[in-house]
């Protein structure tokens, strides 16, 4: 029997890079957007409207596929949105959407998958946080902490769930050029941050117009996949983001962390 797969935001960037790639391998691929005509058309394939802003809505999308699909052999909480704005000036009605879709919704998933994998008897979960968790990126700081919330939740079901058949994987990507940035701008809040809001950006942005294709992210996932002992925590993207500013910030006090990041974003 074809492995059969749930991934959220398909549409798009990362999720649709592997959705195609793990059709292409023969997997049986149910893949997620809010809207559905946007999805690659592809035998093997399947479409499933699902819109994360409501939690109680995502658990009864994943429900009417996994009743579809008979079972999940892996689940991949992928979608996700972004903001560029001063973390001071961050309203509510923010930081409940970011965290909405980033965590809430995530978490959800992440409970109804776990409990479909465990009435089946084995599964993979990956949970897509961001280096971000760990490398925080100025003016993205509710988006910064929605990663490192379910970055801690992922490591949280890693020790919880211990030798089960079940594993979960926290994958995290640094930059990787995709529409990301298109959907979000920088925020225009006064003179106070314009010089450093411009400035950082300028770094963001060319970021992101070098960084690797998606399609890296999504072979890491395939491998991941195919793999019967991946690591708990698989960082991707180029090699001094997915390996050497990670090893060296792990050693560095917080306050050489935080000049260092300064210098690099200019601010």
């Amino acid at each position: 029997m074809k492995n059969r797969i749930f991934i959220t935001g398909a549409s798009s960037g990362i999720g649709r890079a592997t959705a195609e790639l793990l059709v292409r391998q023969g997997y049986e691929v149910w893949g997620t957007s809010r809207d559905p005509a946007r999805l690659p058309r592809m035998e093997g394939l399947h479409p499933v409207a699902l819109d994360l802003s409501v939690t109680a809505k995502a658990r009864a999308t994943f429900a009417q596929a996994l009743a579809e699909a008979g079972h999940f052999d892996v689940v991949i909480n992928n979608a996700g949105s972004g903001h560029f704005s001063p973390s001071e000036t961050a309203s509510a009605e923010m930081v409940e959407k970011q965290f909405q879709v980033l965590v809430f919704a995530q978490i959800e998933l992440s409970r109804v998958a776990l409990a479909a994998m465990r009435a089946y008897g084995s599964g993979l979960l990956i949970n897509v946080s961001s280096l971000a968790s760990r490398l925080p990126v100025p003016f993205m700081g509710i988006y910064n902490a929605a990663k490192a919330a379910i970055a801690s939740y992922t490591m949280t079901l890693q020790l919880e769930l211990g030798d089960s058949p079940i594993r979960v994987i926290d994958l995290q990507p640094g930059d990787i050029r995709t529409s990301f940035n298109d959907t979000i701008s920088p925020a225009d809040d006064g003179p106070r941050y314009a010089a450093k809001l411009r400035k950082s950006w300028a770094v963001v942005d060319r970021n992101m117009k070098g960084a690797p294709s998606p399609e890296l992210v999504a072979r890491r996932i395939s491998g991941i996949i195919e793999n019967r002992k991946p690591p708990l925590r698989v960082t991707v993207g180029d090699r001094f983001q997915s390996f050497v500013a990670p090893l060296i910030f792990r050693f560095l006090p917080q306050r050489i962390r935080v000049w260092g990041l300064r210098r690099y974003y200019g601010i």
